[in-house]
């Protein structure tokens, strides 16, 4: 048996390259076929409104793809790792290995090394990617794929109720005591009816409430439309309820989840949902290390033995029964079910022992 942990340096690079070949052809298999499909569901939308042509489903897809990409990717890693597997086993590649004194662990130490590359990658493109287009698609979509708001840091089509009213600002820029809305309108309430509507280009924070420039006020009984100038009106709206009425940790990097959650801890608002999203975007990534040890138990056994093929099967039943225990614990997570950290963690920690246990009973 050899002491040294990985293969000579010749057999981990071949192995790790052709690992890494077969997850990237895996990947843009599927993104090109579920992009294709996902493009047919919405080009509809996109085209319905005046104006969009073929620059603006383009534009789709260069939001729409990174998304595909983060959450097919841990996927694809797993098909790699089985495909890998077993044509080296078909090859009988595992059977020299083994014959020269490797043990399973050792066999897989360049696929292991080779996944903690995809995870450090996968979670850099998607902090410096997946998040902004996401909060950028997710914009587009609440206008209904007009013209976006111009700037970074723009929240659309925000709703806030204060007593019977309600606030609708079409468009938020900036954050705390700088927040600003556009396009403003007031639902004024009372007695169960709409007694008038407020609208205004712009509001900003001002003492008392907010402060609407070139209002105008329609009153619905009389069905007259006036000019009132300035006012201060939502005297009891916080900006945060307009900044962070609906945080989607998926359109935010790690370091705006974590300050939004700081916010929303602030204003006494319940954060354990975001909080389980913001370990997720760790812990998913490194989910792509577990799929070559979950996809293993496709490499060994003798390929002549005619159970390749339910080896192959097996492997990949455990990779997908991983991500539904993730998606399933993230979801309890979301609902307040499941601690944040378990969660994020418990999914990836059990199916580490499986694979380990697996793998030693079978192999070692």
């Amino acid at each position: 048996m050899q002491t040294q942990f990985f293969p000579s340096r010749t057999g981990a690079i071949y192995m790790g390259r052709m690992f890494l070949i077969r997850t990237i052809a895996v990947l843009a298999a599927l993104v090109l076929v579920l992009q294709a499909l996902d493009l047919l569901g919405e080009s509809g939308k996109i085209l319905a409104y005046p104006g969009n042509g073929e620059a603006q489903l383009w534009e789709y897809v260069s939001m729409r793809a990174p998304q595909i990409i983060a959450r097919f990717l841990p996927f694809s890693v797993l098909l790699g790792t089985l495909v890998t597997l077993t044509t080296l086993n078909q090859n009988s590649e595992i059977v020299s290995l083994k014959a020269s004194g490797l043990s399973a662990h050792q066999i897989l130490a360049p696929l292991i090394m080779a996944s903690l590359l995809v995870a450090i990658v996968s979670f850099i493109f998607n902090e410096r990617i997946v998040a902004r287009a996401t909060h950028t698609l997710t914009q587009w979509e609440r206008v209904q794929y007009g013209p976006l708001p111009k700037g970074t840091g723009v929240i659309a089509n925000v709703w806030v109720r204060e007593g019977n009213d309600l606030i609708h600002a079409n468009q938020i820029v900036g954050r705390g005591t700088a927040t600003q809305l556009r396009d403003v309108t007031i639902y004024d309430r009372g007695g169960g009816a709409l007694r008038s509507i407020i609208t205004a280009p712009e509001a900003k924070l001002a003492t008392g409430g907010w402060q609407l420039e070139k209002a105008q006020r329609f009153d619905v009984a009389s069905g007259e439309r006036t000019n009132i100038g300035t006012v201060i009106a939502a005297q009891g709206v916080r900006p945060d309820q307009f900044t962070l009425s609906s945080v989607d940790a998926d359109a935010l990097s790690f370091t705006e989840l974590s300050s939004a959650i700081e916010e929303l801890k602030a204003a006494g608002r319940p954060t354990l949902a975001l909080e389980s999203g913001l370990w997720h975007k760790i812990s998913g990534p490194l989910s792509a290390m577990l799929m070559p040890l979950l996809g293993a138990v496709a490499g060994f056994g003798l390929a002549r033995s005619g159970q390749l093929f339910l080896r192959a099967v097996i492997g990949m039943a455990l990779g997908f029964a991983y991500f539904v225990a993730d998606n399933f614990a993230l979801a309890m997570g979301t609902l307040g079910a499941y601690p944040p950290l378990l969660a994020a963690w418990a999914p990836f920690l059990l199916f580490l022992m499986i694979g380990e246990t697996v793998l030693v009973r079978t192999e070692e």
